[in-house]
């Protein structure tokens, strides 16, 4: 029995017809399960290079059928991530305000329509179901938790005209306990607060790794004027009062500007407010049902600070939070719903592993994708590549690491991770602002070896297994100096356990470094820059090697370092632009005040996300079709040596900020082999 899971938006790739708004339709997906058991799945993002993509998972849908080796027609049943009703609602509310756009009012025949005209293949539409948002939540959390019965908190900013529910689940059965109106809804009250601290939509995150510089006391009272909590787990939030005060009571910054402490302080009451909250539902959800154990899922319970505080509370025996909690874990939930309607429910097992996405190729592919790259890369094949890897970092390199099948979900859990030594505090600020390019504060997580997890970190009760980095913890007092890359400014870190079983190459590489530093931890983050999701492919990891200054690249069995590529070697690619990407000029003030016909390049179709460029290189791109050697562009505008630099400069920092693509050419390749 197959059944297929979707997530995300409507829109295709280049497409920008289903305004819904991105608040809802996001992080597309698509998860393939046979009889209950998952055996594909991948978000969108990771193949179409959109950050939290909100267009139709189509290449998602492709890769699952792959890897299944079956066409669509033989898809028992698909599955989306959200009620036909809302679905439809959200349909007529486009139509509302777009009269004159040619949209169909019936989601079922729409996603029937969209598939069919993608896949060639027109699906019965028996076959296709609409599953509650919060339910897909619910269950993703759940069927994967190894639970017999638990406590289920499923909580997000919106969906279903809904922002979550309270639920119990027992065997195969989830009962539902209560819900939670988007008046109320913890994802909405986190974002409005953030907007006055210069961030947005998806940058939640971040907001929670700067509220341990702040102290939340200032700025309690003002707060507690944000929410209310009553008897029986209730609480209400009051949105509307948030921006008013807000604008009375602090400085407002904006985005780029620097932090100051009283921005602190509001992340650390903002922190407070919502554990305060989380924590009076559960309570009394606990004591009412009696359960002692709890599943969490949603978007809100990506906050691993909450989750740390509820593991070391002792509230609950047990915690498993879906480490795909996000809207792209739904895809996951819709394909168990209906299949356990369809008789085939998920084993009662615990998950260990998400490394459920593409495979690297063959070990010759890869060397053949390595040997494109000639003029910008050297490489060796080593049978020691985990003990080559951690000879490099013990000797202070930074390193991408690229092994086996991509994870699935929002954390680099060491197949697709960019690695470093844990000791150097140097090494945070160092990837921070060179690799990365975000801001200083951002902490990174710890990968640490399963059975040496308590030598190193304060853990609660006889827990030991955290292989999703789901949760805050304490870095033992008396080794907080000695990892200073990893150990937060209140001594906690986001931790992953590595169990040899199921990471076998990612504890190999763990346990090299040990061997040579008596440090069985690493550094680990997300092999991506600032610009795009992580990467997915060798060509991924590729473009991001050679676009930061990482030291070294593992990719494989192959060990990778840059070459100091010539002009010519740079002109010899051939440059595309991506489907997401447009070019426009416009009517705008330059530096000095006056209105002038400008360049822009943008990668969501209107000026909010754009990149002024010059006139020559906008006449440039202009030119090519599908795909065309950079040399042969140049060659086409009348340019001495210096400006050809220049130009070919301003190229490569648009490929650093992926908004054009740039790759070996196809008579580089062929001259390669």
């Amino acid at each position: 029995m197959l059944c297929l899971g979707l997530s995300g938006g409507l829109d295709k790739v280049y497409e920008n017809r289903f305004q819904i708004p991105n608040s809802f339709m996001h992080d597309g997906a698509a998860v393939l399960v046979r009889d209950g058991q998952v055996i594909a799945a991948v978000e969108e993002e990771r193949l179409n290079r959109i950050k939290h993509s909100n267009k139709l998972p189509i290449s998602s849908v492709q890769y699952c059928l792959s890897a299944a080796g079956v066409q669509l027609s033989e898809i028992d049943h698909v599955a989306y991530y959200a009620t036909e009703a809302y679905c439809n609602a959200m349909l007529e509310n486009m139509l509302a305000s777009e009269p004159d756009a040619s949209i169909p009012l019936d989601a079922k025949f729409l996603v029937q329509q969209l598939l069919a005209q993608e896949f060639g293949t027109e699906l019965d539409p028996s076959r296709i179901s609409f599953v509650s948002h919060h339910q897909a939540h619910a269950v993703s959390a759940f069927a994967m938790s190894g639970f017999e019965q638990s406590l289920i908190f499923a909580i997000d900013g919106s969906g279903d005209f809904l922002s979550g529910l309270v639920a119990v689940g027992s065997g195969t059965e989830i009962s539902q306990l209560a819900t939670f109106p988007e008046s109320n809804s913890l994802g909405l009250f986190y974002l409005e607060v953030i907007r006055y601290l210069g961030y947005g939509l998806f940058d939640e995150y971040k907001v929670m790794g700067l509220a341990p510089y702040g102290d939340p006391v200032p700025y309690r009272e003002l707060f507690e004027q944000f929410y209310e909590l009553s008897a029986n787990g209730e609480y209400r939030v009051h949105l509307d009062r948030i921006g008013p005060t807000l604008l009375r009571s602090i400085q407002v910054r904006q985005k780029g500007m620097p932090f100051t402490q009283q921005h602190k302080d509001v992340s650390a009451s903002l922190q407070e407010a919502l554990e305060r909250i989380v924590f009076h539902i559960l309570r009394h959800h606990r004591e009412a049902t009696g359960m002692t154990r709890l599943c969490l899922a949603g978007g809100v319970a990506h906050n691993c600070s909450v989750n740390g505080k509820l593991l070391y509370s002792g509230l609950f025996e047990d915690i498993f939070v879906q480490p795909a909690s996000h809207d792209a874990g739904c895809a996951l939930g819709a394909a168990l719903i209906v299949s356990g309607e369809l008789g085939r429910p998920a084993p009662r097992a615990r998950l260990q592993e998400v490394y459920w996405g593409p495979d690297l190729a063959s070990d010759h592919a890869v060397e053949e994708e390595l040997k494109a790259w000639a003029g910008h890369l050297e490489f060796e094949r080593t049978e020691e590549v985990a003990d080559r890897a951690a000879e490099w970092m013990a000797g202070g390199a930074v390193i991408g690491w690229v092994q086996g099948r991509s994870e699935f979900g929002p954390r680099a859990l060491g197949n697709r991770s960019i690695l470093a030594d844990p000791r150097p505090a140097t090494n945070k600020d160092r990837i921070n602002a060179m690799v990365k390019k975000r801001e200083g504060y951002r902490p990174f997580a710890p990968s640490v070896l399963e059975e040496d997890a308590r030598e190193f970190f304060d853990l609660p009760g006889s827990a030991c297994e955290f292989p999703f980095m789901n949760f805050v913890v304490r870095v033992r007092d008396s080794k907080r100096g000695l990892l200073g890359a990893i150990t937060h400014v209140d001594g906690t870190a986001r931790l992953q356990t590595v169990s040899r079983k199921a990471s076998p190459a990612y504890w190999d590489v763990i346990n090299a470094f040990k061997q040579r530093t008596g440090i069985p931890i690493l550094l680990n983050t997300s092999f991506n820059n600032n610009a795009e999701p992580i990467v997915d492919s060798v060509a991924d990891s590729i473009a991001t090697f050679l676009t930061t200054e990482l030291d070294g690249l593992v990719v494989g069995p192959f060990l990778v370092k840059k070459r100091a590529a010539t002009l010519q070697d740079w002109t010899a690619l051939a440059v595309s632009l991506p489907p997401y990407v447009s070019l426009h000029k416009v009517r705008a003030y330059t530096a000095q005040d006056r209105q002038e016909t400008v360049c822009e390049i943008r990668t969501d179709h209107s000026s909010r996300d754009c990149a002024r460029i010059s006139h020559e290189l906008f006449d440039m791109l202009t030119r090519i079709e599908g795909e065309a050697v950079l040399a042969d562009l140049l060659d086409t505008i009348t340019l001495d040596q210096a400006q050809r630099e220049t130009l070919t400069g301003e190229l490569r920092r648009l490929w650093e900020q992926r908004r054009v693509r740039m790759r070996p050419s196809q008579a580089a390749r062929v001259h390669q082999n």
